[in-house]
């Protein structure tokens, strides 16, 4: 019996278009919620999100199952970090911050085992393997393993022809609130150079045969980045969907002097 198949590796590898959102609520009951509501993926948010890696685990378990892939972001490239991602049964890493082809590839191959990488070998204990379960885990991991990489700086789109040239890379990201501020446009993602920059780096990832990703919750953009030719587009945030909610309806019955 062979590792899992990456439904979303697969969708991506044949140029299809996903949508999904960032689980950043780090709960599993609310991961579990938002995989009822029919996304193509959910990225379960390692970097900014109050997550450790039994609250990861515990929503990798949650989403496992339905019709939403989970995807970790992590908060670096660590190796160990990454070992431990993909041993709770992520098969779906997005590693942020990536300003080289050096880190590019010191990420993929920490995602893979010998001798493409030098992923560590404890899968009998992790539900990767579904705790052993899988006898031909080990030898089938690497061909389902899905690895992301977040460019979201100056320095990280002056490499972006290096980064994309890492073979088995699957998807590059481009991260537009920290290249907002990055570029001198602090809280600005909507600015038109950098909405300019996202384009054309899309663009170029999809010239060089890796998926592209995105996150935006603008519609236009969203239809702007599609056009580019991006296929993993995040359309909205758990937390700030949440929140937004929850305001609305406190504003509408809770206003002064109601």
């Amino acid at each position: 019996m062979p590792a899992p198949v990456n439904r979303l590796k697969q969708r991506l590898a044949r140029g299809e278009v996903t949508h999904g959102i960032w689980v950043g609520l780090a709960d599993p009951y609310l991961a579990e919620i938002a995989a009822t509501a029919g996304f193509d993926w959910l990225l379960i948010d390692g970097e900014h999100a109050p997550n450790d890696i039994r609250s990861l685990s515990a929503q990798v378990a949650a989403v496992r199952g339905s019709a939403s892939d989970a995807v970790i972001r992590l908060p670096d490239d660590d190796a160990a970090k990454i070992k431990q991602a993909l041993d709770i049964g992520a098969q779906t890493l997005l590693i942020p911050m990536i300003e080289s082809a050096a880190q590019a590839e010191h990420a993929l191959r920490a995602s893979l085992y010998p001798p493409l990488g030098f992923r560590g070998v404890g899968s009998a204990l992790a539900r990767a393997s579904r705790f052993a379960a899988i006898p031909d885990y080990l030898a089938t991991a690497n061909d389902q393993i899905c690895l992301m990489v977040q460019v979201e700086s100056r320095a990280g789109l002056a490499a972006l022809d290096d980064i994309l040239a890492v073979e088995r890379l699957d998807a590059v990201f481009i991260g537009p609130s920290d290249l907002a501020a990055d570029m001198g446009h602090l809280g600005r993602p909507g600015h038109p150079a950098v909405q300019q920059a996202v384009l054309d780096a899309i663009r170029r990832i999809r010239a060089a045969g890796k998926a592209p990703g995105v996150l935006t919750t603008d519609p236009d953009f969203i239809a702007a980045c599609r056009e580019a030719g991006a296929t993993f587009v995040g359309v909205g945030i758990d937390v700030t969907l949440f929140a937004s909610a929850l305001r609305g309806l406190a504003g509408r019955y809770c206003a002064a002097g109601s």
